[in-house]
């Protein structure tokens, strides 16, 4: 009978003390992207895990010869003219958010960039979905 409740109790200890794991990110790059270019530009999420923890992320997008939104000062210029923010200022500030919260749960959209705020929160979703998995590969998102 010792035995048994010994047995029991290994097992339990086992099963209980995985069921933790499953939801911890593994050490690694993750990438998702979006699956269309919207206004010429497809937005990209890659984050860098250590510890189960996001260290490192970089939020943009590209266009279709792979030139970085956030480069483009004419694009600049005018979005912040008739948006009050641009690119390199509000990924910066969803990246920093991120850091912070470790999801995208918590994070408010940045006004002018509510399209990207919104994207932002299905690339986090997903990059965290495949950290957790241990999936290096690209996510395409809808």
């Amino acid at each position: 009978m010792k035995n048994y409740l010994c047995l029991t109790l290994l097992f339990l200890t086992l099963i209980l003390g995985g069921c933790g794991s499953a939801d911890k990110m593994k050490d690694g790059f993750y990438t998702a992207e979006m699956s269309d270019f919207s206004h010429g530009w497809k937005e990209y999420l890659c984050i860098m895990v250590k510890d189960d923890t996001i260290v490192y992320a970089e939020f943009n997008a590209k266009n279709a010869s792979g030139y970085i939104k956030a480069w483009d000062n004419a694009y600049m210029e005018n979005m912040n003219a008739s948006q009050g923010t641009y690119p390199n200022e509000y990924t910066r500030s969803y990246v920093s958010k991120l850091i912070e919260a470790q999801t995208s749960g918590t994070i408010d959209t940045v006004t002018g960039a509510s399209s990207s705020g919104a994207n932002f929160r299905k690339l986090t979703e997903a990059v965290i979905s495949q950290a957790r998995k241990g999936e290096p590969n690209t996510i395409i998102v809808e």
